[in-house]
């Protein structure tokens, strides 16, 4: 049975999608300006050792967040926005990054909650939309995606974060087959 698809190609748009998403920098952190520019970031050949990336007590556990986080260290930025969430649970930033954490170690029960908090505090932002979207993309759930990112886009429409998440979206949604 074919579908008409040319499998090579469906696989190469798959794999397009995927580095695209992952390389779609969440404006949780490119909004705040924490996520650093690649020329700022020395750059290792050397795959850091298990002792490097582990947890230690800190007075701005949100700092140390987002520093993992921007180095897609997920499970240990969790630990660190988790802390800060818990210091400072009136700091919707520590929700944020929490939420967008779990996203990543694909916890997404836990990420709703946090995007919640999130909204309890500051509202239903821009920026907290977009992550929803994005959320909701990595979970595959295209239709709520596409509904977070539109009412994100209607409210800040030149916003590139947003704009390109929606053609990731839509570049996945359109090379997925369809079901006869």
């Amino acid at each position: 049975m074919t579908f008409g698809i040319d499998v090579s190609r469906l696989f190469l748009c798959l794999v397009v999608a995927l580095v695209a998403i992952e390389l779609a920098a969440c404006e949780t952190l490119s909004s705040l300006g924490l996520v650093p520019r690649a020329d700022d970031v020395a750059a290792s050949s050397t795959v850091p050792e298990p002792e490097e990336l582990k947890y230690v007590q800190t007075s701005d556990p949100l700092k140390l967040g987002f520093e993992h986080f921007s180095q897609a260290h997920y499970g240990l930025a969790e630990r660190y926005f988790r802390d800060a969430a818990e210091k400072f649970p009136r700091n919707p930033y520590a929700w944020i990054g929490l939420a967008a954490s779990y996203d990543q170690i694909r916890r997404f029960d836990l990420a709703d909650r946090a995007y919640s908090m999130a909204i309890r505090l500051s509202g239903e932002t821009t920026q907290i939309l977009n992550n929803q979207g994005y959320s909701y993309m990595l979970r595959g759930d295209f239709n709520a995606a596409r509904a977070k990112f539109r009412k994100a886009s209607l409210r800040d429409p030149h916003n590139l974060t947003i704009v390109n998440n929606i053609q990731i979206l839509n570049s996945i949604s359109h090379s997925r087959p369809r079901a006869p």
